[in-house]
């Protein structure tokens, strides 16, 4: 079972809830997205710990109802 687009935004800005979150399903499939997330919680972490703290709040779900996702973090200019 895919993971809706909604579910994915939801949790993220559950855990960043000052976060712009932006989401777009790359193939029509519901399994294979790119995500844009802004939020200042980033600012002083490494592009590779915001990645990290953005999987972790989707709990697990990668690579299983959610089975690609393109992220790609900032924090606000």
């Amino acid at each position: 079972m895919a993971m809706a687009a909604d579910e994915i935004e939801a949790m993220i800005k559950a855990a960043f809830p000052d976060a712009e979150v932006e989401i777009t399903d790359l193939a029509g499939d519901g399994d294979h997205y790119a995500a844009r997330v802004v939020s200042a919680a980033f600012a002083g972490m490494s592009r590779v710990k915001q990645h990290q703290s953005v999987y972790a709040a989707l709990g697990g779900r990668m690579g299983g109802v959610l089975h690609a996702l393109q992220l790609t973090t900032a924090t606000p200019d």
